[in-house]
């Protein structure tokens, strides 16, 4: 992914249809629907596992577990999207790149929960702002600082704008959370779809291929 080109997409503006997005991150859920929910009822199931008896080690999970395990929902999503052949084990291709999306993450969370230690204004513009560092990492081969500040500054070419698409996400899980909770087998793996399909759109020609198997994390 070439950073130039990136540069060019902040500086002419950014812009997007939030319906639009949803019905694409539908279109890659429905592909896959089984496997999307299978997924989620295992990452739930092992959050569980570590919520009532690893209570003690729950950071275990949050950092080392938990970010690979999300990026599952994205390569598969990559996979949909070019249509390639897609296994239940492709949720588990984050784990190739378990380092770099640790430390993105960890490096993320710090600043976001700072920010809102500080004056929670500044913790919902990061938190809004870093949406796609995992992406960066994954689909552009970036190292963690460059792929913070590349997300940060691609949203805050129009931060209102991704905001209310993070609220309507966020609602559409509660609507999730509403329906006996079992609703969010859907809306979660729908969640991370869309913040895939976003990112593709916005970033598309930047990249000659959004293809897992191309990344360079060397």
């Amino acid at each position: 992914m070439d950073p130039i080109k990136l540069q060019r997409i902040i500086d002419s503006g950014v812009d997007f249809n939030i319906s639009t997005i949803i019905d694409k991150a539908w279109d890659l859920f429905k592909a896959r629907a089984m496997f999307h929910i299978g997924f989620a009822f295992l990452v739930f199931s092992i959050q569980l596992a570590f919520t009532l008896y690893l209570e003690d080690f729950v950071f275990i999970y949050s950092i080392f577990i938990s970010p690979p395990l999300i990026a599952g929902f994205y390569l598969v999503a990559n996979r949909i999207s070019q249509n390639d052949y897609v296994d239940f084990q492709n949720y588990f291709d984050g784990f190739k790149y378990i380092l770099p999306l640790i430390i993105v993450n960890l490096i993320t969370s710090i600043f976001i929960v700072a920010g809102i230690v500080l004056l929670i204004i500044p913790g919902i513009y990061l938190g809004v702002g870093y949406m796609f560092s995992l992406l960066f990492v994954l689909f552009g081969g970036f190292e963690f600082w460059t792929a913070m500040e590349l997300s940060r500054r691609l949203v805050h070419a129009n931060w209102w704008k991704f905001f209310g698409f993070v609220l309507f996400l966020l609602l559409i899980n509660i609507g999730g959370f509403l329906c006996l909770i079992v609703g969010l087998l859907v809306t979660i793996p729908l969640t991370y779809l869309s913040v895939y399909v976003l990112f593709e759109e916005l970033t598309i020609e930047a990249a000659d291929d959004l293809r897992d198997d191309q990344i360079n994390l060397g």
